[in-house]
């Protein structure tokens, strides 16, 4: 029920970022709820501090030196993965934007390929129903593919590398603590990103507190930490197909909130690409978990 819980957060985060769009850039929208999302992990970080006699950080002197480097190279390109996919929720829709992104969940497995993980055969068959998915919902009747659709296919791709990267990191120090970091490391790049291509204006921020609120605190403090205290008891591969439902809630919430049109195409489209990423899952168990910023 948690994971689920964090999947329908997840799913209606996207909603938040479109309806975000409507008052602020991409880039300042990202730096205000991504540090939001690093200021709302300190109260967890320090819960388990006191919890915790012996910190991990103090024990192990390479633990600093992992938790320093991870959370920039993880804070680095999640801030490409979130921009790709922030600028071009702008140009598509968010049910698009939700399930274009879980697409990660098929590129995991196949990218780890290349540095020497074994992928089942489901995972290739997974991936044939999801492209047909996502040419349903991406592709118009001219032939043509939405801009945002594929800024928004990109940012799969380095979603799909920054869960690579967290299970190079995730076992070498505390979660939490390096998750603040590279939220906090994605926070700054985006602040320099919204100064050099944006203009941040005080009223625009105003207008979208709501969003950006519900994006930092609720998308990463809150359903990351559910996330975290339900794979403790749950079972890595079902838990993964049930965060593959944040997609179902984003097409739900951008019918019921953003008023966006749901055609055949578009419900067809959604049916292959989750049929697609929950069949890829079957016997992909992973062996991490996964930090979560992307929605």
């Amino acid at each position: 029920m948690l994971l689920l819980l964090s999947a329908v957060i997840w799913g209606f985060a996207f909603v938040a970022q479109r309806a975000g769009m409507e008052f602020t850039g991409p880039f300042t929208f990202n730096a205000l709820r991504f540090a939001l999302g690093s200021l709302s992990l300190l109260p967890f970080i320090l819960i388990n501090r006191r919890k915790n006699s012996k910190d991990i950080s103090g024990t192990d002197p390479s633990a600093s030196k992992n938790y320093f480097k991870g959370g920039i190279i993880l804070g680095s390109i999640l801030f490409v993965a979130s921009s790709f996919q922030q600028v071009g929720i702008v140009y598509t829709t968010a049910g698009n934007a939700g399930f274009i992104t879980g697409f990660y969940v098929i590129l995991v497995p196949i990218f780890g390929i290349f540095i020497g993980k074994k992928t089942h055969f489901n995972v290739w068959i997974g991936s044939a129903l999801a492209l047909a998915g996502m040419y349903l919902l991406s592709v118009k009747q001219n032939l043509t593919v939405s801009y945002g659709d594929i800024l928004v296919f990109f940012a799969a791709v380095f979603y799909a590398l920054h869960v690579l990267t967290i299970g190079h990191y995730a076992t070498k120090s505390d979660n939490l603590k390096i998750s603040a970091l590279q939220f906090a490391v994605c926070s700054i790049y985006s602040i320099i990103a919204a100064f050099l291509f944006e203009t941040p204006e005080l009223s625009g921020i105003i207008e979208a507190a709501i969003p950006i609120l519900y994006g930092g605190v609720f998308s990463v403090g809150i359903a990351y930490t559910l996330q975290l205290i339900g794979q403790r008891k749950a079972h890595p591969a079902p838990a993964a197909i049930i965060l593959s439902l944040e997609a179902v809630f984003a097409v739900f919430g951008g019918w019921l909130i953003l008023n966006e049109v749901v055609t055949i195409n578009t419900l067809a489209g959604c049916l292959l690409m989750l049929t697609g990423m929950i069949l890829a899952q079957l016997n992909f168990v992973k062996k991490i978990n996964l930090i979560k910023g992307d929605h």
